[in-house]
């Protein structure tokens, strides 16, 4: 086995109460992760990281593996992806696991496909970049923001591009908040999701939504029909 797939699933959620398992256009958001994962024939394993039974439970339902729980250290507020990773794959590296590639998935992602996993894949092998991750444009340029002070008075953060085109100024990304494929090597090296030798795909903002309330929630839903009406 060399790709594993570990999406990340933690049960405290404080935002949207049990956000990894809500119900999103008639089924746990969570499972729209594992499935993708697993119809695209890409991974040799599809596990989740959790350390909440009912999301277990779920995760094995749509066709997850659980094999261990996460642990108390890393299911905390304060613990990020990469110390998540760095405990999946060491313990499966003791159960006699080990993978070349790995992609963690984040379970409430559910506008990731086949396609795009596949893309970046093919990127991170083509490269050799240590990791490959989605990316969408911010939709206004960054270079021409504002900002406000403690008066509500307000000026432009870069007053050199006051009069420059939108046009003509480079387009900035963020990430979108779906996946990172890693070299696993390297990754054990630098426990980091992105490095100087990282690379990305780029989404359109119909396929990417940050989900923080649910005001996201709703215009997610939305968005997901659009791209997916039959569902």
């Amino acid at each position: 086995m060399h790709k594993l797939a570990i999406i990340t699933a933690r049960g405290g959620s404080k935002r949207i109460p049990r956000k990894n398992i809500k119900l999103f256009r008639g089924k746990p958001i969570i499972a729209y992760s594992i499935e993708t994962a697993v119809k695209s024939g890409l991974f040799d394993y599809v596990m989740v990281s959790t350390d909440d039974d009912e999301i277990a439970t779920i995760a094995v339902q749509y066709g997850a593996e659980v094999p261990f729980k996460r642990s108390p250290q890393t299911a905390d507020d304060f613990s990020g992806t990469a110390e998540v990773l760095t405990e999946v794959i060491e313990e499966l590296k003791r159960t006699g696991r080990s993978f070349e590639y790995a992609c963690a998935i984040y379970p409430t992602a559910p506008f990731i496909s086949a396609e795009k996993l596949e893309e970046a894949f093919e990127l991170l092998k083509e490269k050799n970049y240590n990791s490959v991750f989605p990316v969408c444009a911010f939709s206004f340029p960054v270079q021409r923001s504002l900002e406000l002070d403690d008066h509500n008075k307000i000026e432009m953060r870069w007053p050199e591009n006051a009069l420059k085109r939108s046009q003509d100024l480079p387009p900035s990304y963020h990430d979108a908040g779906q996946f990172y494929w890693l070299n696993t090597a390297q990754f054990g090296q630098e426990k980091k999701l992105y490095t100087s030798n990282s690379g990305a795909i780029v989404l359109n903002e119909l396929e990417v939504q940050d989900i923080d309330n649910e005001t996201d929630w709703k215009i997610a839903e939305l968005k997901h029909s659009l791209l997916f009406p039959d569902l």
